[in-house]
C-alpha cells in the first residue's frame, strides 16, 4: 500500500462539530393560531352552538358600532371628557372582573394546562397577551376605545395621543383580566368558582339597579356635571388614563398628557410584570386541594363540632340546622338563592329611599325574599332525601324536622329584618311608623314560614345540580309555580289582618297606638308558622316515598 492511500491518523483528528442548537421558536403566532382553532373547534358538529357565536358576534358589532357612533356625535361636547373617562373605566372594571364570574368562557384563561410544558414566563405571556385579543371581547373594546378618543380629540396633539392611547387602552383591560384570571385560577377551577359562576346572575341584577339609580342622578338637570368630580381622579387610573390623555393633549395641558402617559404605560408595566410572576409561581407551585386532602385525618374531622355551630341546640334540632345551614355555605344553588334574596332584599327599599321615594313598609320585601326560602325546603337534599326519609317515622318526627329547617331560616331573616327595617327608617326618617312597618315585616315572615311548610309538603320538585340558571327540573315548572305563587297569595291573607290593623290606625290618625303592631305582628307571624308546621307535618309522614321521586328527577 502506498503512502497516499494509507488511513490518515486518528490521534490528531479534530473533535466533530457540535449539531448546532434549535432556533428558538417564537410562541406568539403558535398562541394565536392555537385560539383561532379552539373557537373553530368549539363550532364543530353543534348548529345550536354556532347560532349562538355568530348571533353573539353580530349583536356584540351592532352594539359596539353604536357606541362607536354615539361617542364620535359627542365630539365637541363640553362634557364629553367626563363620559368617555368614565366608561373607560367601567370598561376596566369589567374586563377585571368579569374572568372571576365567568371562568368557563374562554379555556385559555387556565394558564395550569401548560404547566407541563418547558415554556418560560416571559414568551408566555407575550404570547398569551396577543391570543388574548382575539376574540370578541377584544373587538367589542376596540370599538369603544376609537369612539371614546374621537369623541375627544382635537388638534394634531390629541390625534398623536389618540393613536397611542387607543391600544393602551386595550392592552391594559386585556392584561387586567389575565393578571386577575392567572393570581385566581385556583379559585376559578375548584368549587368556589364554580359558585361565583352561579352568582352572576346576582352581579348584574345589582349593576342593572345601580346603573338605574346612576341614569335617574344623570337625566336631572346638571348630571353631568355632577360627574365632574368623580372624573377627574378617574382619567389618572389606568387604563382610563390613557383616554384622559388624549383630552389633556387636545387642551394643550401637553405636561398633564405626559403625566398620565407615563402612568398608564408604568400600570401596564406592572400588570404584565405581576401576571409573569404569578404564572411563575402557578408553574412551580403544587396544587393546593391535594395538600389539604393529605393533612391528619383527625384534625379535619375534629373541626365540624366546634365554633359557632355550639350553640345550637343538642338532638335532631340543632343536626337539621346546622345542616340546613350548611347547604346555604355549601351547595352553589342554595347559596346563589340565598345571596340574591339577601340583596335584592337591601336594594329595593334603600335604593327608593335615596331616590326619595321610600316608604318603611318597603322593609317587607326584604321579608318576603327571604320567606321565599323556606319552599321547596326538601328540593335542595335532591336524591339525598332518602337519609331524611330515614329518619321520619311519625307525625311529630315530621314536625321537627320541619321545624328546625324554618328555626334555621328565623335565625338569619329576623335579625335581618329587624336591621334593614332600621336602615330603611333611617334612611326616610320616619320613627313614628317603624313599630307598625317592623310589626307587618314580621307577621309577613311568619306567614311564609307557613305556607313555605304546605307548599314544601304538597308541591316538592327537584333542582337540577347542572347548570347555573336551570333551578327546575323539566316537567316540574307547573309545581314550582303553583308552590311560589300560591303561597305568596295565601301568605298576604294570612297576615291580612295585621295589614289592616296597621291600615286602620294610619287612616284614623291613631299615630300613638301604632306600636302595637310590632308584639301583635311578631305573635301571629310565630303562630301561624307554628300552625302551618302543624298542618304540614302529618302529610310530609305520609308521603315520603312521593317526595323523594319528586325530588330525585334532578
Amino acid at each position: 500500500m502506498s503512502a497516499a492511500s494509507a488511513p490518515a491518523p486518528t490521534a490528531g483528528r479534530a473533535p466533530a462539530a457540535a449539531p448546532a442548537a434549535a432556533p428558538a421558536v417564537n410562541l406568539t403566532p403558535v398562541f394565536v393560531r392555537l385560539k383561532l382553532s379552539l373557537i373553530r373547534n368549539g363550532l364543530k358538529g353543534s348548529s345550536k352552538r354556532k347560532a349562538a357565536y355568530f348571533t353573539s358576534l353580530a349583536l356584540s358589532l351592532a352594539v359596539a358600532c353604536l357606541a362607536m357612533l354615539g361617542l364620535a356625535v359627542l365630539h365637541g361636547n363640553a362634557h364629553a371628557g367626563t363620559v368617555v373617562v368614565l366608561l373607560a373605566a367601567i370598561l376596566a372594571l369589567g374586563w377585571t372582573f368579569m374572568p372571576l364570574f365567568f371562568p368557563s368562557g374562554d379555556e385559555t384563561l387556565d394558564p395550569s394546562r401548560l404547566v407541563m410544558l418547558p415554556l418560560r414566563p416571559r414568551p408566555l405571556v407575550r404570547a398569551l397577551l396577543a391570543s388574548s385579543l382575539v376574540g370578541i371581547g377584544p373587538l367589542f373594546t376596540l370599538c369603544l376605545a376609537v369612539g371614546s378618543v374621537v369623541a375627544v380629540a382635537r388638534g394634531a396633539a390629541g390625534i398623536a395621543a389618540a393613536v397611542v392611547a387607543v391600544p393602551l387602552l386595550v392592552l391594559g383591560c386585556v392584561a387586567l383580566a389575565r393578571s386577575v384570571a392567572t393570581a385566581n385560577v385556583r379559585l376559578l377551577s375548584s368549587r368556589k368558582g364554580r359558585d361565583l359562576a352561579v352568582l352572576s346572575g346576582l352581579v348584574i341584577a345589582v349593576g342593572a339597579q345601580l346603573a338605574n339609580f346612576a341614569s335617574q342622578r344623570l337625566f336631572q338637570a346638571g348630571g353631568l356635571a355632577r360627574l365632574e368630580p368623580a372624573e377627574a381622579v378617574v382619567r389618572w387610573l389606568p387604563p382610563a388614563s390613557a383616554v384622559g390623555m388624549v383630552d389633556s393633549a387636545s387642551e394643550g395641558a401637553y405636561g398633564v398628557a405626559a403625566g398620565q402617559l407615563a402612568v398608564t404605560v408604568l400600570a401596564l408595566a406592572l400588570l404584565l410584570w405581576f401576571w409573569e410572576r404569578s404564572l411563575t409561581s402557578l408553574m412551580v407551585t403544587p396544587d393546593g386541594s391535594t395538600i389539604a386532602a393529605a393533612g391528619p385525618a383527625g384534625k379535619r374531622e375534629s373541626a365540624g363540632g366546634t365554633g359557632a355551630w355550639g350553640f345550637l341546640p343538642a338532638g335532631r334540632t340543632g343536626a337539621v340546622m346546622q345542616r340546613t345551614l350548611r347547604y346555604v355555605v355549601r351547595d352553589p344553588k342554595t347559596k346563589s338563592a340565598w345571596v340574591t334574596a339577601l340583596a335584592v332584599g337591601v336594594i329595593v327599599p334603600v335604593f327608593n329611599a335615596l331616590q326619595g321615594t321610600g316608604s318603611l313598609y318597603l322593609a317587607c320585601f326584604g321579608a318576603g325574599m327571604l320567606g321565599i326560602q323556606m319552599y321547596n325546603q326538601f328540593g335542595q337534599d335532591t336524591s339525598a332525601f332518602w337519609m331524611v326519609a330515614q329518619t321520619i317515622s311519625t307525625p311529630r318526627d315530621a314536625f321537627e324536622e320541619l321545624r328546625a329547617r324554618a328555626y334555621a331560616l328565623a335565625l338569619v331573616t329576623v335579625p335581618y329584618t329587624v336591621v334593614l327595617t332600621t336602615v330603611t327608617g333611617l334612611l326616610v326618617h320616619d320613627w313614628s311608623g317603624y313599630p307598625a312597618a317592623l310589626g307587618v315585616a314580621l307577621a309577613l315572615l311568619g306567614s311564609m314560614l307557613c305556607t313555605g311548610a304546605l307548599a314544601s309538603a304538597r308541591f316538592p320538585y327537584s333542582i337540577p345540580t347542572d347548570g347555573a340558571f336551570k333551578n327546575v327540573a323539566p316537567g316540574q315548572a307547573g309545581l314550582a309555580w303553583a308552590g311560589i305563587f300560591g303561597g305568596m297569595l295565601a301568605s298576604a291573607l294570612i297576615c291580612s289582618p295585621v295589614i289592616a290593623l296597621t291600615i286602620f290606625l294610619n287612616v284614623t290618625d291613631q299615630q300613638s297606638l301604632t306600636w302595637i303592631v310590632l308584639p301583635l305582628g311578631a305573635a301571629w307571624g310565630t303562630f301561624a308558622a307554628w300552625a302551618g308546621l302543624r298542618i304540614a307535618a302529618p302529610r310530609v309522614a305520609r308521603t315520603l316515598p312521593e317526595i323523594l321521586v319528586a325530588v330525585s328527577k334532578g
